[in-house]
């Protein structure tokens, strides 16, 4: 039987771990809304970029970075029921490290830009792999990750609760995933579209449903009796 030492240090590290999740969750929710807000508030530019990754561009764009490095290393930190999980976290960090360090191209109608970067096509097609992966890796995480339990014949009501919406997020995720795949594609018959920023929306959307799936892991709610 453990002693209360060790009671004590598995209850820390499982809060450890909550926070964790809750921190990732909450840091993806916030990206898009912060990086938009934050390039009115500080730079007083009311254009909306087209893509959440244009914000690189921005004097957002250290936040931008940040926010990418700071939910690579939570993902690397991340242990998850088995291997998959932890190969899963890991994969899904790298990603996000080369969202990160490898930008999109800029986009010369911006009037926000407050760098200026000459373009290479080879660093925007990682950019573009890498964020393609990345949400991918999102949605695995949410659809058959998070879906587990350690007691593998019965799931609390809650559980089964959580396991809907985890589910409903990675479905959101893929359909964003595969919007945007026809947004690029269809780039220049959806000229007229273009004002609406349609890779932007789909971007917020994919990293709400991701944030919410890992904020409902941390048990922030929902969270069995």
């Amino acid at each position: 039987m453990p002693n209360n030492h060790q009671q004590s240090h598995e209850r820390s590290l499982v809060i450890s771990y909550m926070a964790l999740r809750k921190w990732v969750g909450s840091l993806g929710i916030l990206l898009p809304f912060v990086v938009i807000a934050g390039s009115r508030i500080f730079d007083q530019c009311t254009q909306y970029q087209p893509s959440i990754s244009h914000y690189y561009y921005t004097i957002m764009g250290n936040y931008f970075a940040g926010t990418l490095c700071a939910v690579a290393l939570f993902l690397f930190s991340y242990k998850g029921y088995d291997r998959v999980d932890n190969i899963t976290g890991n994969l899904a960090a790298v990603f996000a490290i080369l969202v990160a360090f490898f930008p999109t191209d800029a986009d010369s109608g911006s009037l926000c830009q407050f760098i200026s970067t000459s373009r290479v096509n080879s660093v925007s097609y990682i950019h573009y792999t890498a964020a393609a992966l990345l949400f991918s890796s999102f949605a695995f995480f949410s659809l058959f990750l998070f879906t587990k339990s350690a007691d593998k014949k019965y799931k609390t009501p809650r559980k089964k609760i959580r396991n809907h919406i985890y589910i409903l997020c990675g479905i959101i995720i893929l359909a964003c995933i595969i919007l945007l795949g026809v947004c690029h594609l269809l780039e220049n018959s959806l000229v007229a579209l273009e004002k609406y920023k349609p890779v932007l929306v789909l971007e917020s959307i994919a990293l709400v449903a991701f944030g919410i799936s890992w904020i409902i892991k941390g048990e922030s709610i929902l969270k069995d009796n």
